[in-house]
């Protein structure tokens, strides 16, 4: 058996029209966010024919505010939402929130050292692997939705 995982990725936040590398920095959705989540639901709803996006049964998103209210505006009333904090993006430590231009250039450096006060991306790694198995475990043999930035 396996677990068939349908990924998206949260709609645009404030900070990402603001050239912010938010991390763990708790941002909403921008207006523009808030459309794109309006018009995936839109899209779900015409390709699996209204209802039938209870062929989902869970949808799994990051705890973090933007991740958490794309999922509800595409999902909520269709299928249970669990907020996971393992779904979080990296852990920029004292560069969340502070501009992609600062952060990006960190990034490959940052694949296997931790960001100042933060994580890795080997850590990432490691915290979505153990996400993973437990999806195996508890949800084989169903369809899931997975919303992470």
């Amino acid at each position: 058996m396996s677990v068939l995982i349908t990924y998206f990725v949260h709609g645009t936040s404030v900070d990402n029209e603001n050239g912010i590398s938010s991390g763990w920095s708790d941002v909403p959705l921008s207006e523009l966010g808030i459309k794109q989540a309006h018009e995936l639901r839109k899209i779900l709803d015409s390709r699996f024919h209204g209802n039938d996006r209870d062929r989902f049964d869970a949808v799994f998103c990051s705890d973090l505010k933007r991740v958490a209210d794309t999922a509800h505006l595409v999902f909520g009333g269709v299928a249970p939402i669990i907020a996971d904090k393992r779904l979080r993006e990296c852990n920029y430590g004292a560069f969340n929130g502070k501009p992609s231009v600062i952060v990006e250039p960190m990034q490959e450096k940052c694949a296997t050292e931790r960001f100042p006060e933060g994580e890795s991306y080997e850590d990432v790694k490691e915290r979505i692997g153990d996400f993973l198995q437990f999806l195996r475990r508890e949800y084989n043999g169903t369809g899931v939705g997975a919303l992470r930035p």
